[in-house]
């Protein structure tokens, strides 16, 4: 959600200003035949939709919007004192804030409990392994080094990360090229997780949200509160 902007609404209330110098009172019945009548129902089509994302998630009232038109394009004495309308403004800023924040703690609250259960699960698996600190790790492929990182070391690697319902959020096996990347610069689970493998080991990696972005969403794929899952191959240490 964005947050409603004294600025956006300053601009709004201008271009509203500019488009004609009189206004008539909203009217079902409107001829849409000229193309100044055209034009003139786009314009405001196109501000409503402007204005309806800027305030997204706010209850706000359409019939007092038109009044706010009405009264500048007629260019009348404003109803409100600027004070009135900033402090108006200040409490709906702080409203979808805690809304914001609510939503985003129940979505985050939900994720982690489908996690825990996902890793209780998971744990049960003869093949899984749990360290100390929760993270889990299935050995998928062994290679024939003993070369094995330090939480120091930069590595190069290919990896598929997913979420616990198979959604992928980002591949280097997809995009066909390998990343590195230095362990102590990534999320604990990765600097963890790698650290058990050598060169031309290939791991699964089941990483708890504490271990991975915690209560952040960390991209539109990765919501906050998520368990991830990646299998990740060391290709070699740099």
């Amino acid at each position: 959600m964005k947050l409603i902007k004294m600025k956006s609404l300053a601009y709004a209330a201008g271009l509203v200003v500019a488009i004609s110098g009189c206004a008539q009172a909203v009217d079902a019945d409107v001829s849409l035949e000229s193309d100044e009548q055209k034009a003139s129902y786009g314009i405001g089509y196109g501000f409503a939709q402007n204005l309806k994302a800027q305030t997204q998630g706010l209850d706000l009232s359409v019939e007092a919007i038109v009044l706010g038109i009405q009264d500048a394009m007629n260019e009348s004495e404003m109803a409100l004192t600027d004070e009135e309308i900033q402090t108006a403004i200040a409490s709906l800023q702080e409203k979808q804030m805690e809304a914001q924040q609510a939503a985003a703690a129940e979505q985050s609250a939900a994720a982690r409990e489908e996690g825990e259960a996902f890793l209780a699960e998971n744990a049960e698996k003869d093949n899984v392994m749990t360290t100390e600190s929760g993270l889990q790790y299935e050995i998928l492929e062994e290679g024939d080094s003993d070369a094995s990182p330090t939480a120091e070391s930069t590595v190069r690697v290919h990896y598929h990360g997913t979420l616990i319902n198979g959604t992928v959020f980002d591949s280097s096996v997809e995009r066909g090229e390998p990343v590195e990347f230095p362990l102590n610069g990534v999320i604990a689970g990765w600097t963890e997780g790698v650290q058990l493998m050598n060169v031309g080991d290939k791991y699964r990696f089941f990483i708890p949200a504490d271990l991975a972005y915690g209560d952040r969403q960390a991209s539109p794929l990765i919501p906050a509160g998520s368990t991830l899952i990646f299998e990740v191959e060391l290709l070699d240490i740099i």
